[in-house]
């Protein structure tokens, strides 16, 4: 069985909340971990990621406990970085054996075509927001990000994360979805399926030959997740009547 949710965000939310995300998530991992082949997190796991040589955020010691915990199970995880998380440098490849992946991806599972994609900047009014990208993603930019303190540094990630969420949130991105139609022209090449994040709004979108899917958000903690069997693939609404408040 692969799996596949994105956009939980965690770190956005008031330390109560993040709690209860947390043990949802946690709940969530340990009931799919009972089948999972794989694992794929298509982006924006936290709300904000920096890492150094020897610092990482505090804030998430038990996600990644529970990470490791996945990882000696021999579950795959495959970790796309959205546009929240994209600080990653060597903390998940040297302890985990997973290397966060910054472009969109292909793959085929059991005979059928993926395309896998966060999904930032594909819509169609978002020039800004691909210039800031290619400078937010610069390595170079990155390194001098790091000779700041880390308590500086993750304190301004938290902080424009949150800023960043309430610019695009009121921002217009037109009548049409660029998103959408991205998808639809992966199908028409060929692909059996496509799935995305980012958007925060779950979506599951037959057309022609295939089918698009939006995985939505967490941060509602009404979460959605990707399901494939090797024959089907589906969209579902989390539902653990027994995960820990």
């Amino acid at each position: 069985m692969i799996y596949f949710f994105s956009d939980v965000h965690l770190g956005f939310n008031s330390p109560d909340i993040e709690r209860q995300k947390e043990n949802m998530l946690f709940a969530f991992l340990d009931e799919i971990s009972k089948d999972a082949e794989k694992i794929v997190i298509v982006g924006d796991f936290f709300d904000y990621w920096f890492d150094w040589k020897r610092t990482i955020p505090k804030d998430y010691y038990r996600t990644l406990a529970k990470i490791d915990e996945l990882v000696s199970k021999n579950i795959e995880i495959e970790y796309l970085i959205g546009n929240h998380d994209f600080g990653h440098y060597r903390f998940f490849k040297e302890k985990f054996g997973i290397t966060p992946i910054e472009n969109d991806i292909e793959r085929v599972y059991y005979n059928k075509k993926f395309y896998i994609s966060h999904g930032d900047g594909k819509s169609y009014n978002d020039a800004g927001y691909r210039f800031i990208k290619r400078i937010l993603r610069n390595k170079f930019n990155q390194g001098v990000y790091r000779l700041l303190h880390p308590d500086l540094s993750i304190w301004l990630a938290s902080r424009s994360s949150k800023e960043s969420r309430g610019w695009t949130g009121g921002k217009n991105y037109g009548e049409n979805d660029g998103m959408r139609d991205f998808a639809f022209s992966k199908i028409d090449e060929g692909f059996d399926y496509v799935i995305m994040g980012h958007r925060h709004k779950f979506e599951y979108l037959p057309h022609n030959n295939g089918i698009y899917i939006n995985l939505g958000d967490w941060l509602a903690l009404k979460p959605h997740y990707a399901k494939f069997d090797g024959e089907q693939l589906q969209l579902l609404e989390l539902n653990l009547e027994n995960e820990e408040k």
